[in-house]
């Protein structure tokens, strides 16, 4: 049985890794043996997998660009020479993301199969990003994107490529399923959630606006970011009394527990969501949504049925959607409802089946997508 090297840059708690360690997770469940090779003395939800070997590498993450440039690159040096440990063995190298090219070239080197799993389009410098997609474009037998977005934006010529949609882990799915059938009730005062990076073009700022709009109700922000940071973030900003921020959790259970609402506020044009996990998780809380209209959200959110496709810039238009899911009870349990059987479609299963094909194919024809049920 083949074994399979997972490689992912930078361990966290934010999405690519969530969607791997998923990924990791089923192909150790069906008796394959992994190795997962990631960021030295970082935590997130790659740690401690059970029956998996780990080998780190350094790497950590700059603020200035000098110093980033030079932390990839010589991180991406001791992946390359790490892949001559694997020269005849047959493994397929898993590579998370387009930024580990050091293991995608010396893998190619040494004859071994790539796959890449693509969860981004926006690589900047741009120059950065063309590097990598020549890099990724010479060395893959094969390619998985997060939706058909992703795959119509960032195409790798002559890559066989699979649309294989992000699912939740097992363990999350049950959790959110014992609390829908608890009969906890949850705060009177109607609660929206957001959950994202420390960012502008995610919107954090918007959000807070937001708060200060309607003081009426509850908001939360999770941000994957420590406390240190998110002070000197919002050092010139008065914020609301509605608000409270949470810096990053491993387990975000209780928030989702908390929350009616879940907001995903990315700026269109900055940075365009190539999937949504933390608009699935709310759903599949049974929360109602609400996203952008581009990128991978438009393909999970049914405008009017699970939730609203929203351009963040439409601020009154984003008021209003959630003022109505907060004051008009018949409509949101209706969607809360849809939002449950919606999620229903991305199960952990259908994710690990097309995952696994991706991994095991020999490339001669394309791979069809994974499809959503109807």
């Amino acid at each position: 049985m083949k074994k399979i090297i997972c490689i992912h840059l930078f361990n966290d708690y934010s999405g690519s890794p969530l969607v791997l360690s998923t990924a990791i997770k089923n192909l150790v469940k069906r008796g394959y043996e992994v190795e997962v090779l990631t960021s030295k003395g970082s935590t997130g939800f790659l740690s401690g997998i059970e029956g998996v070997a780990y080998r780190s590498f350094r790497y950590r993450f700059y603020e200035n660009k000098l110093l980033r440039l030079a932390m990839l690159l010589w991180s991406q040096m001791m992946l390359f020479l790490r892949m001559a440990k694997y020269r005849g063995s047959g493994s397929v190298v898993y590579i998370n993301t387009l930024l580990p090219f050091g293991a995608a070239l010396g893998a190619r080197l040494w004859n071994l199969k790539v796959v890449y799993h693509m969860h981004e389009t926006t690589v900047n410098p741009p120059i950065l990003k063309r590097f990598l997609k020549a890099v990724a474009r010479h060395c893959a037998s094969g390619a998985i994107y997060v939706s058909r977005f992703l795959q119509r934006a960032e195409p790798l010529a002559g890559v066989p490529s699979t649309v294989v949609y992000n699912s939740l882990d097992s363990d999350f799915v049950k959790h959110a399923i014992n609390f829908r059938n608890s009969g906890k009730v949850k705060s009177r005062k109607f609660t929206a959630l957001m959950l994202c990076s420390l960012k502008a073009y995610k919107g954090v700022d918007v959000f807070v606006r937001l708060a200060a709009k309607l003081p009426q109700y509850q908001f939360l922000l999770v941000l994957n970011s420590n406390m240190d940071s998110i002070k000197e973030y919002f050092a010139e900003t008065g914020l609301p009394n509605n608000l409270v921020i949470f810096p990053s959790a491993k387990s975000v259970h209780s928030f989702y527990e908390e929350a009616h609402l879940v907001l995903n506020l990315s700026h269109p044009l900055y940075w365009v969501e190539t999937f949504g996990m933390t608009l699935l998780e709310g759903m599949q809380y049974g929360l109602p949504v609400i996203g952008p209209p581009v990128g991978g959200p438009a393909e999970i959110i049914r405008d009017g049925y699970n939730g609203f496709q929203v351009d963040q810039r439409n601020f009154n238009t984003l008021v209003n959607k959630v003022s109505l899911l907060a004051t008009d009870r018949k409509r949101y349990e209706q969607m809360a409802a849809y939002a449950i059987d919606f999620a229903a479609n991305f199960s952990e299963e259908k994710f690990a089946e097309g995952v696994l094909s991706a991994l095991l194919s020999e490339g001669e024809k394309e791979i069809s997508p994974v499809e959503l049920a109807a």
